[in-house]
């Protein structure tokens, strides 16, 4: 908390009239990750699309989500469990894995998706590709949203090869 008042350039107590701990400040990055995650998940499972429609549009607005809050996601894809907050977000974030494998799975039962790789290693790998943008995505203004959801839809759904 120290490091954080002096980068910050205010007091620890100055921190700790708005959060009761580090515990509480983690939970609050993280929510703010997760609640952008699980607004886009509702908004993808009410809508009357095929699967593979709504998985894309999931992809997408994830990435969206991602480049909007991305020190928070970033934060959040390296939570380990190791604390109850951390545990909490976790658990919320198996929620959003679990509706991209039910979605993966109704599109290879529509056969819109490909058959012979399992649909969690799917929804996983697919969900891998958005979050490795934490790695090397810098807020510098030359990656716009949109462009880097789009770039991550076509490798993920038409792929790289041509023909």
């Amino acid at each position: 908390m120290e490091d954080l008042a002096a980068r910050l350039g205010v007091t620890k107590s100055a921190i700790y009239h708005h959060f009761a701990g580090k515990d509480a400040l983690l939970a609050e990055a993280l929510d703010h990750a997760l609640s952008g995650l699980e607004a886009v998940a509702g908004q993808v499972r009410e809508l009357d699309r095929p699967a593979v429609e709504r998985l894309e549009l999931l992809v997408r607005r994830s990435v969206e989500v991602l480049v909007e809050r991305l020190p928070y996601v970033t934060l959040l894809v390296r939570v380990r469990g190791n604390s109850d907050v951390e545990r909490d977000a976790l658990a919320r974030r198996r929620r959003i894995d679990r509706l991209v494998a039910e979605l993966v799975g109704e599109a290879v039962s529509a056969g819109d998706l490909r058959p012979d790789v399992d649909p969690a290693v799917t929804a996983r790998l697919l969900f891998g590709l958005v979050n490795s943008l934490t790695e090397w995505l810098r807020v510098d203004g030359r990656h716009e949203a949109p462009t880097l959801a789009a770039a991550v839809s076509t490798v993920a759904f038409d792929g790289l090869r041509v023909g």
